[in-house]
């Protein structure tokens, strides 16, 4: 057998792995969008899923590379962290489905950069799944740009954030990129609702109930609207993406740069959201 059919079934059996649990996950949430389900169930299935992933599968994040600095190996954590990140994707993504648009065009242009990754990666198996799941959230976001007529629903947003993360940990695993790479193109959801989350907690609150304070959320209330928003969201993710890319060809010292340019980014963006908020609502008063 050549080497090119040997790996071809190697990625058959990880994405077929990875397939059927989404599909688990996928079916659970279709159930419980219909009927409503306990959240031990959802979570229960969840674990299930991204143990199959990462202990199943075999797929994991064997370590975390930080540019100049070196490479910390994870060691026998390598499990945990990957069912930790895989369960996170999976949580964030649904949380980050509150506006018209914004899941389908993160998922357009996430999976998009993720194929062409793929590809040149020489792993054609995952860049196919990965275009075919880019065109299919196009085929659904031209109906669900705001004002929406169809919406993901948990079985299309849960069931995206486990393959996005899957599909992340493929490419970690199999040395296409590291982690910083993925993290970067899903960094428009995941650095929302990570920093949302710890901002939650920070005060207190109760973070599994429904709120409006992530920074998406806060630009709609601030008077921007959702076509606004979702278009200045898909600016962000663009540039996240192409980000990316240069990072996977660049030197040690261009990747550093880069992680840290999008650090001092994201803090002068949330600082806007702010400063807009504040606008709005002096405009408010200044009208009572």
């Amino acid at each position: 057998m050549s080497l090119w059919a040997e790996q071809g079934e190697a990625q058959e059996g990880k994405a077929f792995w990875i397939l059927g649990m989404a599909l688990l996950i996928g079916a659970v949430s279709f159930w419980d969008d219909r009927v409503g389900l306990p959240p031990s169930i959802r979570f229960g299935i969840h674990g299930a899923a991204t143990v199959g992933t990462a202990w199943g599968a075999g797929l994991k994040v064997h370590a975390i590379t930080v540019p100049i600095l070196g490479t910390l190996s994870l060691g026998w954590m390598a499990v945990p962290l990957t069912i930790l990140f895989l369960m996170w994707m999976i949580n964030l993504y649904n949380f980050m489905d509150g506006m018209d648009g914004f899941a389908g065009g993160m998922t357009v242009l996430g999976f998009g950069f993720l194929s062409y990754l793929a590809w040149k990666g020489g792993h054609q198996f995952f860049a196919i799944l990965s275009l075919f799941i880019m065109g299919a959230a196009g085929g659904f976001l031209f109906h669900n740009m705001p004002p929406a007529r169809i919406f993901m629903g948990d079985v299309g947003s849960v069931s995206l954030g486990f393959l996005a993360g899957a599909f992340s940990v493929v490419g970690v695993h199999d040395g296409l990129f590291d982690i910083w790479v993925p993290v970067l193109i899903f960094s428009p959801f995941i650095v929302d609702a990570t920093v949302t989350l710890f901002r939650r907690l920070l005060r207190g609150e109760k973070i599994w109930l429904a709120h409006r304070e992530h920074y998406y959320q806060r630009l709609v209330l601030a008077g921007w609207g959702h076509r606004k928003t979702v278009l200045a969201e898909y600016c962000v993710m663009m540039a996240c993406g192409i980000s990316a890319l240069f990072y996977s060809e660049g030197r040690e010292s261009l990747r550093l740069i880069l992680l840290l340019g999008w650090v001092a980014i994201y803090l002068s963006l949330a600082y806007s959201v702010r400063v807009i908020e504040e606008r709005y609502a002096e405009q408010h008063r200044s009208k009572l």
